[in-house]
């Protein structure tokens, strides 16, 4: 049997909802957040289309947000978990290199536990902190959270690289 890869699957939610329901729940969590003080990061590639990342400093440290959406449901109608990682990965690696002021970096390992599942819709916050830093690595934590409940609790350690190869 041969898989076909270009044509979707059925969405075994059984739930589609209705054209431009995404775009309402889209413009009424950009509202929140602006109103919050979070601004938009400018991305491109995999993020992009992961995206809009939010993000703002308080108190001196970084948060970021992602405002969930219909594009990031999994096959139950959940929020992906690799949408979680992904958003964990990012937040961690861009407080690494804020807070080294090094350039480039590479993910060397990104241990990730699901605590509870994310519903679309829901405004993920990711708060990274250094736990340790060296001259070669830097070692890194998060909890992505929903209305101050932990959803993903994810440690990552993070390569110091000379450019962006």
């Amino acid at each position: 049997m041969m898989l076909d890869y270009t044509t979707s699957g059925p969405d075994e939610t059984g739930s589609q909802g209705p054209h431009g329901m995404d775009d309402e729940m889209t413009n009424k969590a950009a509202a929140r957040l602006k109103s919050d003080g979070w601004s938009i990061l400018e991305t491109t590639g995999f993020m992009h289309l992961i995206g809009p990342l939010w993000e703002r400093k308080v108190d001196g440290h970084y948060e970021f947000a992602l405002a969930t959406e219909d594009k990031h449901h999994n096959r139950r109608g959940m929020v992906q978990g690799g949408v979680m990682m992904t958003f964990a990965d990012r937040t961690c690696g861009m407080t690494a290199r804020y807070v080294s002021g090094k350039e480039f970096m590479a993910t060397v390992q990104l241990d990730t536990h699901f605590v509870e599942a994310g519903q679309i819709g829901d405004i993920l916050i990711s708060r990274p902190r250094v736990v340790r830093s060296t001259r070669s690595l830097i070692f890194m934590s998060t909890e992505v959270t929903v209305d101050g409940r932990c959803i993903v609790m994810a440690n990552g350690v993070f390569k110091i690289l000379k450019g962006p190869g």
